[in-house]
This record gives C-alpha cells, structure tokens and sequence, in this order.
C-alpha cells in the first residue's frame, strides 16, 4: 500500500483577534449556542437545500483521527425515503420501550418521549451519519481508520452548530438498533449508522422542556 507524505504549508486563513473583540466573539457564541434547543416539533416548510449543503460542509471540516475523515452524511428528503425510515424506526424503538430498563425508562420520562417518531416525516431533512469502519487505498487495499467514534462525534457537533447558527433546529434520534438505515439508504458494509439528525424550522406550536444547563463551574475546572 503506497504511504501517504503530506506536503507541510503556511498555516492558511488564520486570523489573530484584537483581546477585546476575541472575548466578544467567544461570549457572543456562547450565548447564540445557549439558545439551541431541542424540539420534536417541526414545520414542513421548505428549507433551501444549499443551506444542509453548507451545513453538512461544515460538518466535514471537522479534525479527525490521521485525517480518515472517517465519516458519510446521506442527506435525506424524499418522502418516500422518510416513510420508511419512520416505519423502521417506530419498529426498533417500539422494541426498546419494550425491553429498556426501569431506570432509563424513568430518565426519559420527564420529556414525554414514546415510540411514536412523527417528526421523521415532516421535517424536511433527515441526515443520516454513518461511520465508516475502515476506509480503502486508491489500489482497492483495506486502509484502518483510528479514533472513528471520537472524530464522527466532533463532525456531528459541528454539524449541530452550524444547522442552529443557519436559523434550523435539529434533533439527534439514536433508534436501536440502527441497522435498518444501513438497509434503506443501501450504505456499504465499512459503515456503521450512527445517528439521525432531524432538522428544519420549528413548528409554530414547538415546544420544549423547561431545563436548565449546567453552570460551567459544574462542568469544567480550570487549574
């Protein structure tokens, strides 16, 4: 297998901030990422597909292992398509109402959560993120990818980012198992379905639960 030499250049498109616009930025996007939410509620509106194009260009500059770039979103707005990924979706979660324990079961409660997934056909978009496993060389030969789960995880939460920072909301939906998106969207067999990533304009009835974050004193220590 032919060993890849990278070509080291200038650092590109870097620019430094003044401190007091650098702490501006960074507090003006905390403060725009506090107002993503959640919802389960979407409009059927048309949502400009250069929009999710952008979105999910962002997603793939995402750092990853060895630079695999070990990640594929199939972008999905057929109706069709979204029929029968609710039908296999509402199976597999129907199973885990089924089966899950008592005290995930009591976890989810509080959100009113159920098998019953309507969102995956009226929001206009479903993305589906698969990892990919391994990868091939450009001779056909098995290339390993390294840190897969780390780095499709990074690229997700780009992904989220840049759909709330466009005006959308999304919703991240994990039905187990997943195979069935591997099946419908006829992925290969280096790639494993991760996630689906419902988005759109919210409905004019969206709601949500009042919960409140964190603080970042919970959440980071600083030394």
């Amino acid at each position: 297998m032919k060993k890849t030499v990278w070509d080291f250049i200038p650092l590109p498109g870097y620019t430094e901030y003044p401190v007091p616009e650098m702490v501006a930025r960074s507090r003006a996007f905390a403060a725009e990422m506090h107002r993503r939410r959640t919802t389960r509620h979407f409009s059927r509106r048309r949502v400009p597909p250069e929009v999710i194009e952008a979105c999910v260009e962002a997603a793939g500059t995402a750092p990853s292992g060895a630079h695999m770039q070990p990640w594929h979103f199939v972008v999905v707005s057929d109706r069709a398509l979204k029929k029968s990924i609710r039908v296999a979706a509402e199976g597999a979660e129907a199973e885990f109402y089924r089966s899950a324990p008592t005290e995930w079961l009591a976890a989810l409660a509080p959100l009113g959560t159920d098998s019953v997934k309507p969102y995956l056909e009226a929001a206009p978009y479903l993305i589906a993120v698969f990892a990919q496993r391994y990868g091939f060389a450009e001779d056909g030969a098995r290339r390993a990818h390294y840190y897969v789960s780390e780095s499709v995880g990074i690229a997700v939460g780009f992904l989220l980012a840049a759909l709330h920072h466009s005006g959308l909301t999304a919703l991240t939906h994990t039905p187990n198992p997943m195979d069935f998106l591997s099946q419908i969207l006829e992925r290969p067999r280096n790639e494993r379905a991760v996630m689906l990533v419902v988005t759109g304009y919210p409905a004019k009835n969206a709601r949500v639960p009042r919960l409140e974050r964190k603080a970042l004193r919970e959440i980071a220590t600083f030394r």
